[in-house]
C-alpha cells in the first residue's frame, strides 16, 4: 500500500456519478466511510480497486474514484484475488451485500480466508434482498416477515464473523453504517492488515426491512473496544461474536491475530521472488504480443 506525498481528503475519492440508493439506506454510511479511510491513509486512488458482485450494494465501485470492478454475483472475491495477484502493489477491496457475500458467494469467501488473500472484504449485511425487493437472504432473523417469509423466517440466520473465525481468517471486525466515523477506523485497520480481512457492515435497507432499522441497531449496539475486548483472545472473540438477535449486538474489532499467516502473495514463490507480475518484462516481442491478442479477439 503506497501513501501520497500531498494531502487527500474525503472528496478525492468521490465519483463523478452519485449514487442512486434509496434516500436513508445505510450504503451511503458505507460509502463515505471508505472515502475518509482512504484518505486518512492516504492511498493514491489511482492504486486503489474495488471489486464488487451483484446487488444494490455492489453498484458502490462506480460511486467511488478509483479503478473498480462490477462483476458476477457472488464472485467479488475470485476477482479481486487476480487483481491482487497480477499487481500485489495495488490496494484491492472488494464489496458486497450478504445475499452475494454469504449466500451465493459464500464458497468463495471460505476459500478467500483459507488462502489468506491479501485483501478487505466489505459486506453491507441488511438482512435482506434489497434489490429484488424484500426477500428473505442468509442473514435474516428467525421469525423476520418478508415477501418470501410472509409467515416469518423458519431458518437461522447464517453468523458471518464465527464463520470467518473457525475459516481461519486473522482479522474480523463489524460495523455499523449509521456510525461512519468508527466504521472508518475499522476499514483503516483493515486495509493496513496484510492478509484476508473481513469488514462486515450493518446497513439498514429503509425499504424493505422494517426490522432491523437504525433505530434497532442504536438500541442494542455495544462497542468491543468500550467493553475492554481483547481481540488478539480467540475464544473471546467466538463469544462476543455469538451476540445477535434482540439482545446486545457488537461491533469493533473482534479478532485481530496476534500472530498472523503471510499472505498468499508472500509464500507463492513465484509471486514472492520480484516486483509485481505486472511489472515483470513478458519475454515476447511486441509483434508476438499483437499475434497473442489477435488470436484471442
Amino acid at each position: 500500500m503506497a501513501t501520497a506525498t500531498v494531502e487527500l481528503k474525503p472528496k478525492d475519492y468521490k465519483s463523478n456519478v452519485p449514487p442512486d440508493w434509496c434516500p436513508g439506506c445505510g450504503d451511503f454510511g458505507v460509502l463515505n466511510a471508505l472515502q475518509r479511510a482512504c484518505a486518512d491513509l492516504k492511498i493514491p486512488p489511482h492504486e486503489v480497486v474495488v471489486v464488487s458482485g451483484i446487488g444494490c450494494s455492489s453498484n458502490l465501485p462506480g460511486f467511488f474514484k478509483a479503478y473498480g470492478l462490477h462483476g458476477l454475483h457472488g464472485r467479488p472475491i475470485p476477482v479481486a484475488t487476480g487483481i491482487k495477484l497480477a499487481n500485489k502493489d495495488l490496494t484491492v477491496i472488494a464489496t458486497g451485500g450478504d445475499g452475494d457475500g454469504y449466500g451465493i458467494g459464500l464458497s468463495h469467501f471460505i476459500h478467500g480466508i483459507r488462502r489468506n488473500v491479501d485483501l478487505t472484504y466489505i459486506v453491507m449485511n441488511n438482512q435482506i434482498y434489497g434489490l429484488t425487493t424484500g426477500q428473505v437472504s442468509p442473514t435474516s432473523l428467525a421469525g423476520m416477515q418478508t415477501k418470501s417469509t410472509p409467515s416469518g423466517n423458519v431458518e437461522e440466520p447464517i453468523n458471518p464473523l464465527m464463520l470467518a473465525l473457525a475459516a481461519g481468517c486473522d482479522f474480523v471486525a463489524r460495523g455499523f453504517s449509521g456510525d461512519t466515523k468508527h466504521l472508518a477506523e475499522l476499514y483503516k485497520q483493515a486495509i493496513q492488515h496484510r492478509g484476508f480481512a473481513l469488514v462486515d457492515v450493518f446497513s439498514p435497507c429503509v425499504t424493505f426491512n422494517k426490522y432491523n432499522t437504525y433505530d434497532w441497531f442504536r438500541q442494542r449496539i455495544v462497542k468491543l473496544e468500550e467493553k475492554g475486548h481483547d481481540p488478539t483472545d480467540f475464544v473471546a472473540a467466538m463469544q462476543e461474536a455469538r451476540k445477535m438477535g434482540d439482545g446486545e449486538v457488537p461491533i469493533g474489532v473482534f479478532y485481530r491475530n496476534p500472530n498472523p499467516r503471510p499472505p498468499l502473495d508472500e509464500r507463492d514463490p513465484v509471486l514472492a521472488s520480484g516486483p509485481a507480475l505486472v511489472k515483470r518484462p513478458m519475454g515476447i516481442t511486441n509483434a508476438e504480443g499483437r499475434k497473442l491478442i489477435e488470436e484471442l479477439m
